[in-house]
């Protein structure tokens, strides 16, 4: 599986924005963030620091997706947990950066506050205090490992998935093709077509939750 596309594919699953919904829609997926270099992001976490809104966007457009895949993994895969967290980092973030030296540095904060956040929500939907702790969380994978077990989980998903939705699957997200255009091939609608793309990310959702519950 491509890394991007299995990157894209992630973000449909877990966190479908409307466009992908649409018939029209043709996702193409976009370049991973380039890493910063460590005098880079250690000037972009003291910009941050510092309050300045720029430096604060360009932090979010190069980790939001790192921060993602580790706040899935450590949230077993539970949607809604792992919007949430990510939500509560990226206001931490912006209101507690410190200046850093360099971008594993950077990498490390996001990523312990990750794990804190996610603590506390599992322990939230616990309903028990004390039930999760910062210790009993994995230490955080490096985004290698995260996007490794990601992408081996998704993979494992599609191959399970019935034959006629893993092909609409490869077609949309792989081979790029546009609802129309898969529906010109099937005889049917570009709306039914994205109804069927719905059920299928809803099936590989389900397939990865228990992947991930299973891994943890």
């Amino acid at each position: 599986m491509q890394l991007v596309a299995a990157m894209a594919l992630t973000r449909a699953v877990f966190l479908p924005e409307p466009a992908a919904m649409t018939p029209a829609a043709s996702v193409r997926p976009a370049p991973a963030p380039t890493a910063l270099g460590a005098t880079d992001a250690g000037c972009l976490s003291r910009a941050v620091a510092r309050g300045d809104e720029e430096a604060f966007r360009q932090l979010y457009d190069t980790y939001s997706d790192r921060v993602l895949r580790l706040a899935i993994l450590l949230s077993r895969g539970d949607v809604s947990l792992a919007r949430d967290v990510t939500q509560v980092v990226w206001l931490v973030a912006a209101r507690k950066m410190k200046p850093l030296q360099s971008e594993a540095h950077v990498w490390n904060w996001l990523a312990l506050v990750t794990r804190q956040q996610a603590a506390r929500a599992l322990r939230h939907a616990a309903g028990r205090a004390g039930e999760v702790s910062l210790a009993d969380m994995p230490d955080p994978p490096a985004p290698a490992d995260a996007d490794r077990l990601l992408e081996q989980c998704l993979d494992a998903a599609v191959q399970s998935l019935e034959a006629e939705d893993r092909r609409l699957i490869e077609w949309f997200y792989f081979e790029h093709l546009s609802c129309e255009h898969i529906a010109g091939q099937l005889g049917t609608t570009a709306k039914a077509i994205s109804s069927r793309l719905e059920r299928a990310r809803a099936k590989l959702r389900s397939l990865v939750q228990r992947r991930l519950a299973h891994e943890a």
